[in-house]
């Protein structure tokens, strides 16, 4: 029998031990749960800016080489702070670290959007600034005098200046917060995930992070689904009268209430700052035995943990501390494996390049679907896509206890299998649209070679039109018009969104030989051949997102496992740093947005053709590189391990 003494004091010796792991435990989840929090924010205010894009192109009256610009502006802030908040963030309270970032990308997402209480009403149109509540298609008809009314009244309204143009250096402070986001989501990828490896149970890491990244796929589809129904909102709202507004959102024209979304992430992203500031800056690790997963070239023991915990030196001067991370940097790019894997993230990261920026405006253009049409699109259908992609990548690996060489196998064999669907994309690219001034000449009958100073026809040489002028209309022979005017229409009936032109000498439909012909305002639809192969295009980009995504929870573990315990932080931030500068992420979204800049104002199919074929052959391309590093990897790792 045992003494109650005894007993006693085994208790009072075991109670410590379980309460320190409870409290472990516990503020382990509340980090998962805060991380997980400000991943979906991150994610947020990213799928924000990309669907916002084309909004903000049309809202201040600038160039796609320019959105580009400032889409690339998250990159240069990032690029500014990443490798020393990695290396000495994990040296601090990561915690507080990662809480300040959230503020600070909060901050920036609020700032993109005030330009838009600064600016004047939306020009959507030359004659908007006269009398929206009116019935305005007159000044777009073929009428001299009209024409000559219009050129010299609007010249003095702006004058006046009781509208500011749309077109404005007010977009620098778009680029600004963006950049200010960039810099805030700096800690929170290398140093959340360097804290979730130190303290999670061995061999779970992968699973949390794979749950991470899925969870985080929640921010995305918020964003696509509200992107949706604000790109539905006009611009102004809340500020003019909506009814006079003639225009849909189906037209190139229309602009969305943009702002709307950049409140909401910013507001999200503060909120999601709170919880970092009440976790402990560390953590006990759980003592509990397990099985060898293949990690042991690196141990984890309790006295390695206890150096990653106290190597801040108090005495430590700031020539040391720089000292010391120039050697951890060279460690790092001193292993074949992990430059290897550098390079083969590089070339992943480049064949997305493009799409990701552009993907809102070639649906647009491509395939016809209005902004909001391609929100839910990738809102619905490819970010559950992507988020099951990643949970299963690390539920594969925590299940079957994969190896660094098992691992290997697996994001190799997935980025096979998405270089064989990216192929398909060559399939499913539409014809070009007809558009007379464009791809046709203004009579709408032959094929022209350019669309740079077409020749005006016979049926509109007389009517004074402004060329540059885009307010679409339809012909009944499927030929879209830039505009009334330039369609040779006489005279027009209705109001507002439903108006109708007539007397149109341009349209010529077959087989009906009169001058009364009809346009309807706005661009005519694709057909249903095109309509079939969007749905073709979906099914494509799904297997293809699914098989990416599976890859990418292995990669982010061979980019840390292959590395030294306490150089994690900094291995994972030098590997974002190198995607974002040597991927081209900004330049490359500069060189698409050049090939499709006028995609709004003039849609011209034949660009976006070229465009998406270009971008297909180069993801191709660098997809079939990606894969041959993976095998230089593969060949290293058997030499390693078998």
């Amino acid at each position: 029998m045992m003494d109650p003494n005894q007993h006693l004091k085994k208790t009072a010796e075991t109670t410590p031990s379980e309460k320190r792991e409870t409290r472990c435990c516990n503020g382990f989840r509340m980090f998962l749960v805060a991380l997980s929090l400000s991943f979906m924010c991150k994610a947020l205010g990213g799928v924000v800016m990309k669907s916002s894009i084309t909004q903000i192109e049309k809202r201040f009256d600038i160039s796609s080489s320019v959105s580009g610009l400032i889409d690339g502006g998250f990159e240069m802030g990032n690029l500014f702070v990443i490798v020393f908040v990695s290396y000495f963030g994990s040296k601090l309270h990561r915690p507080k670290i990662i809480g300040i970032g959230c503020f600070i990308m909060g901050t920036g997402s609020i700032l993109t959007a005030l330009p838009h209480f600064f600016m004047g009403y939306y020009r959507y149109s030359k004659e908007s600034l006269v009398n929206p509540s009116e019935n305005l298609t007159s000044f777009s008809t073929c009428s001299i005098s009209e024409n000559l009314l219009l050129n010299s009244t609007s010249p003095k309204i702006v004058e006046k200046g009781c509208e500011k143009e749309s077109g404005s250096y007010l977009w620098i402070y778009v680029l600004l917060g963006n950049m200010l986001r960039g810099i805030g989501e700096t800690p929170i990828v290398p140093l959340g995930i360097s804290y979730i490896d130190d303290f999670a149970e061995t061999g779970h890491s992968s699973f949390y992070l794979g749950t991470l990244h899925a969870i985080s796929m929640i921010g995305p589809i918020i964003g696509f689904i509200q992107g949706s129904l604000f790109a539905k909102m006009y611009v102004d709202i809340g500020y003019v009268d909506l009814s006079s507004i003639r225009i849909t959102p189906k037209d190139s024209r229309w602009v969305g209430a943009w702002w709307l979304g950049f409140l909401v992430a910013g507001l999200l992203s503060i909120m999601s700052s709170i919880p970092f500031f009440f976790l402990p800056q560390n953590l006990d690790k759980p003592q509990k035995e397990s099985k060898d997963l293949g990690y042991s070239h690196f141990p984890k023991t309790n006295e390695k943990r206890s150096q990653i915990a106290n190597v801040t030196n108090r005495g430590q001067n700031i020539s040391e501390n720089i000292t010391d991370f120039f050697q951890s940097l060279k460690s790092i790019l001193t292993n074949p494996l992990y430059v290897i894997l550098l390079f083969s993230s590089l070339l992943l990261s480049s064949s997305h390049i493009g799409a990701i920026t552009y993907v809102f405006k070639y649906i647009e253009q491509q395939y016809g679907q209005s902004a909001s049409e391609a929100n839910v699109f990738l809102g619905t259908i490819t970010l559950p896509t992507v988020a099951t992609g990643i949970f299963t990548g690390g539920y594969i690996i925590k299940k079957f206890k994969l190896s660094l060489l098992g691992i290997a196998k697996l994001s190799f064999y997935t980025s096979a299998l998405a270089l064989i669907f990216q192929q398909f994309n060559f399939a499913v690219i539409c014809e070009s649209k007809s558009v007379a001034g464009l791809t046709l000449t203004y009579d709408g009958s032959n094929p022209v070679a350019s669309h740079i100073n077409v020749p005006l026809s016979y049926c509109n040489s007389d009517c004074n039109c402004d060329e540059s002028h885009w307010e679409p209309v339809c012909g009944a022979n499927g030929v879209t018009y830039m505009s009334p005017c330039l369609a040779g229409c006489k005279s027009s009936s209705g109001n507002k969104k439903s108006i109708v032109f007539y007397n149109c000498s341009c349209v010529e439909v077959t087989g009906v030989q009169n001058k009364n012909n009809s346009v309807n305002l706005g661009e005519c639809p694709r057909d249903n051949h095109c309509t079939k192969k969007f749905y073709i295009y979906v099914l494509v980009q799904v297997l293809n997102y699914f098989f990416s995504s599976l890859g990418s929870t292995p990669t982010i573990m061979l980019v840390f496992k292959n590395v030294q315990p306490q150089l994690k932080s900094l291995a994972v931030g030098f590997h974002s740093l190198t995607i974002r500068a040597l991927g081209k992420e900004h330049h490359s979204s500069r060189d698409w947005g050049r090939r499709l800049t006028m995609a709004w104002r003039q849609p011209l199919m034949a660009e976006g053709k070229v465009s998406e074929r270009g971008q297909s052959l180069g993801s191709v391309q660098a997809k079939g590189r990606n894969i041959t590093l993976w095998l230089i990897a593969l060949e290293k790792l058997y030499r390693k391990y078998i």
